[in-house]
């Protein structure tokens, strides 16, 4: 903003408005009106990157604007790269014999080689390549390693990059909102602040559920009972006296990790028993009938013979 006011062509027309006020129409505002209008286009620029800080009143939207800062990096190395090929095939086809115009000499082919990669480069310029086989091979080399490799190189990482920040952009969300209230909060009147504590009630008492009443200092917040599913109570209670001084209950330790794991294993075989068994079932029942009365006759058999023996 200070310079944009340096550079105001209606401070330089000042001594010389030719009876107008406020005009810009003059020698010496001609003269500055291209830097204004390149100071103008940053300032403007720079003013909706801080409407981005609103992002924060929406946590699906700061998340995102945290994913796109932090894959930035990764398009800044694609740039680098890039302008590295550029400056190298720009430095050979100048070296190159060849009476192409648009490859004349270093700026003019570094220009033209950007334009193929973003596409700007019209058909007819590809057209008039074919007159010089050895710029046509070249151009062919270029565009295999940037267009085909590189782009695809940075669509690889993009998405790497955002899969592994997907999985923490809400709490990355959430830290930045915490962030910009914490610095905000330097600014808000005393008075204003203690009213905002007084309206949370912060020394009632919460309800964990309907008639089951917990600790102050929070603030009781209803969700669907399907947001957020939980087979194992997490809040853990103790018969006896509520006074600090009281010795902590011991608590009930779980078993051990192999423990955990075997009971793993024998709900897996109840599992897979309950999906083959109605399969079996039909296929097995009158073997079962016969089987029985066939173990049944085996049985008192081998009980006659013990009696016998006896």
């Amino acid at each position: 903003l200070v310079t944009m006011l340096c550079l105001e062509p209606i401070l330089h027309c000042m001594g010389d408005n030719q009876g107008r006020t406020f005009t810009e129409k003059c020698a010496a505002g001609d003269s500055v009106m291209f830097s204004y209008s390149l100071v103008s286009a940053c300032a403007t620029v720079l003013y909706f990157l801080l409407l981005s800080d609103l992002s924060v009143f929406s946590t699906r939207v700061s998340a995102f604007a945290l994913v796109c800062t932090r894959v930035l990096s990764e398009m800044m190395l694609f740039l680098f790269g890039l302008a590295f090929f550029v400056a190298a095939f720009a430095c050979a086809i100048s070296a190159l014999k060849q009476a192409n115009g648009d490859f004349s000499n270093i700026p003019d082919a570094a220009l033209n080689l950007t334009k193929m990669t973003f596409g700007m480069f019209s058909g007819s310029n590809y057209d008039r390549l074919r007159d010089e086989p050895a710029l046509l091979v070249c151009i062919i080399v270029y565009i295999v390693t940037t267009v085909i490799f590189m782009l695809n190189m940075l669509i690889a990482q993009l998405n790497c990059s955002y899969q592994a920040t997907y999985q923490d952009m809400l709490g990355y969300a959430r830290l930045n909102r915490a962030k910009i209230v914490c610095e905000t909060m330097t600014s808000v009147p005393r008075s204003r602040w203690d009213r905002f504590v007084e309206q949370l009630s912060l020394d009632e008492c919460i309800e964990f559920g309907e008639g089951d009443i917990g600790l102050p200092g929070g603030v009781q917040v209803h969700e669907p009972a399907s947001a957020n599913i939980t087979t194992k109570d997490m809040i853990r209670r103790f018969g006896g006296s509520t006074s600090p001084a009281a010795q902590w209950p011991n608590e009930e330790l779980e078993g051990d990790e192999e423990d955990r794991f075997e009971r793993m294993e024998k709900m897996m075989e109840k599992a897979m028993k309950r999906m083959t068994l109605p399969k079996s079932n039909g296929a097995s029942a009158s073997a079962g009938m016969g089987s029985g009365h066939g173990s049944s006759g085996g049985q008192s058999q081998s009980q006659s013979q013990h009696d016998s023996q006896i």
